[in-house]
């Protein structure tokens, strides 16, 4: 199975704050909230909701199309996605603006503030997703993610007029979306993420009950941290996924993308959703594990080892060892990647 992931592609920003957000917030004066953090650290990473999902795919052994809209400074970037094995042809390249810019401060209990930059995402609506599948052999499943609203709209609704299945997963971009374009992007998805919070958000918004979502989707996965993951289908009984175990938990960030690459991988398998969800879980245990979203890189030893000591032995039994297809990448497609970054915008 081919898989296209489209959404975001970022820098990231990541700083540890050495205390918890919630004892700088006063009950009596969250109407006029004015705070700054000293942060103990400053890391700057790859990031972007595509690009990290891209990167997990292929560190599982893909080669997923990567579809979204970058600067001129992705150079560097897009050479080492293209190294392991990302397709990077797909890609807009914007003359003016940077690559989007994601900043997020993580407290001592996990939990973030974040702000995201748009940049050269502002551009995703130009690219024709027809064009951009059909022009590399075709994909069997399209991720569509984090986005430019319009260009989320356009790839969904290119996806139903070319008849390929499609995961919908707008995640951030619930917060800026009304509920008719919400019931447009997730309406006949093959696949819908959310989390929690999301979830709830989905609901209000749209005015559906959740069997209304349910008769609308194939399969819905909730992510609930460390308490695990849901996966939901229409006249089924709910089937609750515990999460691995992670001792030494060091960044959240990118972590429920490691979840989304660990369960496509398994889904171009033709594996059901249940050990999806299981392996999904597995690889965004190693992603918790790194600081930066595309750090991490399990060898097939210990995502197996993973798999058994949550799920049981059966469970480790499945897709392919990791690099598969990383070793197939040709140095024609990195130089590709690295002339794409010089390319006016389509």
């Amino acid at each position: 199975m081919r898989i296209a992931v489209t959404g975001s592609v970022a820098t990231d920003h990541l700083m540890s704050f050495p205390g918890h957000f919630s004892d700088q917030l006063l009950p009596d004066q969250l109407a006029h909230v004015s705070l700054s953090f000293l942060v103990d650290s400053l890391d700057v990473r790859p990031g972007g909701v595509a690009a990290n999902i891209a990167y997990g795919l292929a560190r599982l052994g893909h080669r997923p199309l990567l579809v979204g809209s970058v600067g001129a400074d992705f150079e560097a970037h897009g050479a080492e996605l293209a190294h392991l094995g990302v397709d990077m042809t797909a890609l807009h390249v914007s003359s003016a603006r940077h690559t989007a810019r994601f900043m997020c401060t993580t407290d001592e209990a996990g939990n973030q503030l974040a702000s995201f930059y748009t940049g050269a995402m502002a551009e995703a609506s130009s690219i024709d997703l027809a064009e951009a599948v059909g022009g590399h052999g075709g994909v069997d499943l399209v991720h569509i993610g984090a986005d430019d609203p319009d260009a989320m709209s356009l790839h969904t609704r290119a996806c139903r007029a070319l008849g390929i299945p499609f995961a919908a997963d707008p995640s951030q971009q619930l917060a800026r979306l009304d509920g008719p374009a919400i019931r447009h992007l997730v309406h006949e998805a093959r696949l819908l993420f959310t989390n929690e919070y999301e979830r709830a958000l989905l609901l209000d918004k749209t005015g559906w009950h959740e069997r209304d979502v349910l008769t609308r989707v194939g399969t819905w996965i909730t992510t609930r941290g460390a308490k695990g993951s849901v996966v939901e289908r229409c006249g089924e009984p709910a089937v609750e996924v515990p999460a691995v175990a992670v001792a030494d938990a060091v960044d959240p960030t990118g972590v429920g993308d490691a979840y989304r690459a660990g369960f496509l991988s398994a889904t171009a398998h033709g594996h059901d959703p249940v050990t999806a969800a299981q392996r999904g879980s597995a690889l965004a245990s190693f992603a918790l594990r790194h600081l930066g979203t595309q750090t991490y890189d399990p060898t097939e030893t210990q995502l197996h080892e993973a798999l058994a000591a949550t799920y049981g032995p059966e469970a480790a039994a499945g897709p392919p060892a990791p690099h598969a297809a990383a070793d197939q990448t040709t140095a024609a497609q990195t130089t590709a990647t690295r002339s794409a970054t010089t390319r006016a915008p389509r």
